[in-house]
């Protein structure tokens, strides 16, 4: 009862902050000194008055930032996310196709990075001070160091172009046949549908990205489990428990690995809203049409209905990643009381 409790206030609390993100989004975006009218309508009409005022009216670039505002909001609470002056389509159509390339980039990026990072971080405080632990702690210095467009570059560069190991960008071969989709992850569609040589071919087309995606998060995922472990390995019961004959990997994996992961929880948690972010850049790299190839296209075009549906979007998923991350570090240390 009390962890609804706790959830129902914490969800009481998001539209406030959503409005606090779009407020902030609104006022930079119109700070910026750019005229959206450039993408609104052809070079050679720019210097027509009657069209430019045609299209400010159209749009509703006549009427003051403050009564833009007011519209604005107006319509987010109706569930009307504008519509794209690029697309000529409604953002939110946008948004729902889109969407799906993202989070299947983005899941899959988590659980590379998540699963390497514990297994490294776990390796590095096992072999401690060791050839074993300085690589690995170097592996992860550049995984968090290096920029994603760099990484996203080099690994296209060396397992597409030079070795011929992973196929090109894309989510499929430009020469495969469309896949009707039902959940949006081409992996999941090709194995619902039964077309095994599908699948293998979208799983080939994911792993680059995300392992360049999930990279990013490895290292810190991987120092935070190395040092949670070193410090959970020098309490009593992990020495009392290798007093009572238990084997070190079980002193590791039942043990010691439970109670340090608790630490890293919170950052798995939190890598998933920096993992979306990250997508903008690993998915204009690897042409990937998702969530952050839309707003690279937007903010190039100056698509301010589009930047802002992104932005919306995207403060939505950090906020809801903050919440089922509080709510699961309680379910796994049960000494967290919630507030």
């Amino acid at each position: 009862m009390q962890a609804y409790r706790y959830m129902l206030r914490r969800l009481a609390g998001l539209p406030p902050l959503l409005l606090g993100v779009v407020t902030i989004a609104f006022i930079l975006s119109h700070l910026a000194q750019a005229d959206p009218l450039t993408s609104i309508l052809p070079e050679r009409q720019l210097s027509n008055p009657e069209a430019v005022a045609a299209a400010k009216a159209r749009w509703g670039l006549d009427k003051s930032p403050i009564e833009q505002y007011v519209v604005y909001i107006k319509n987010i609470a109706s569930g009307d996310l504008g519509t794209s002056f690029r697309t000529k389509r409604p953002v939110s159509q946008d948004l729902l196709e889109r969407l799906p390339a993202t989070m299947e980039l983005v899941v899959a990026a988590l659980l590379v990075g998540s699963a390497s990072g514990i297994l490294l971080g776990v390796l590095a405080a096992r072999m401690r001070d060791t050839l074993v632990d300085h690589l690995v702690r170097l592996f992860a210095l550049l995984g968090s160091s290096l920029p994603v467009f760099w990484s996203g570059l080099a690994a296209l560069s060396i397992f597409s172009v030079q070795l011929g190991l992973m196929p090109g960008p894309g989510r499929l071969d430009s020469r495969s046949p469309a896949l009707d989709t039902f959940t949006g992850f081409y992996t999941v569609d090709a194995l619902l549908q039964g077309k095994f040589s599908t699948f293998l071919e979208a799983l080939s087309h994911l792993i680059l990205p995300a392992a360049v995606l999930g990279w990013s998060i490895t290292g810190i995922i991987s120092r935070l489990v190395r040092a949670s472990m070193l410090d959970v390995l020098s309490q009593d019961y992990i020495l009392m428990a290798k007093a009572k004959g238990a084997t070190d990997r079980g002193v590791l994996f039942h043990h010691a690995l439970r109670n340090a992961l608790i630490p890293a929880i919170t950052v798995i948690g939190y890598s998933f809203a920096f993992l979306l972010t990250g997508a903008v850049l690993t998915e204009t790299i690897f042409s990937w049409p998702g969530i952050g190839s839309y707003a690279v296209d937007s903010a190039r075009a100056l698509d301010y209905p589009a930047i802002m549906g992104v932005t919306l979007l995207g403060g939505a998923f950090f906020l809801l990643t903050n919440l089922v991350t509080d709510l699961t570090y309680v379910s796994v240390d049960p000494r967290i009381k919630l507030q």
